[in-house]
């Protein structure tokens, strides 16, 4: 309390730094959706869902439906997702944290991308079916 009623416009600083950073990654991501939000577009039509995590943690379990373009091949797929382009691409990875920069990219070439936010392990947690 002393230092921050001494040092209020290094306090005030940090503070806008600390909320620029922040606006900053929820930026760079693209749009979250929760587990309830991707199901509803799903079951609508309205979304493909596009898991990118490698081809064998793919088979240990993914979304019903899902298709399968590890991340490190997507760009070089994204004419595969061409058919899918009138609806929103969900990417879907382990934990949620590469799917945001790869959304993005897909934001950049015309198409409606979003990720789920937590990656699979929310759609576990969410105790939500997984096929093999």
């Amino acid at each position: 309390m002393l230092f921050r009623s001494a040092h209020y416009l290094l306090v005030g600083a940090f503070v806008i730094l600390l909320a620029l950073l922040i606006a900053h990654e929820l930026s760079r991501g693209g749009r979250s959706l929760s587990t309830a939000e991707l199901t509803a577009l799903v079951n609508k039509d309205e979304a493909v869902v596009v898991d990118i995590r490698p081809a064998k943690d793919f088979a240990t379990g993914h979304i019903v439906g899902a298709l399968n373009i590890p991340q490190d091949k997507l760009i070089a797929r994204m004419a595969e997702l061409e058919k899918h382009k009138a609806k929103t691409i969900i990417l879907v990875d382990a934990q949620g944290q590469h799917a945001g920069t790869h959304a993005r990219e897909m934001l950049k070439t015309g198409f409606t991308a979003a990720k789920l936010s937590g990656g699979i392990s929310s759609w576990r947690a969410d105790n939500l079916p997984l096929v093999k």
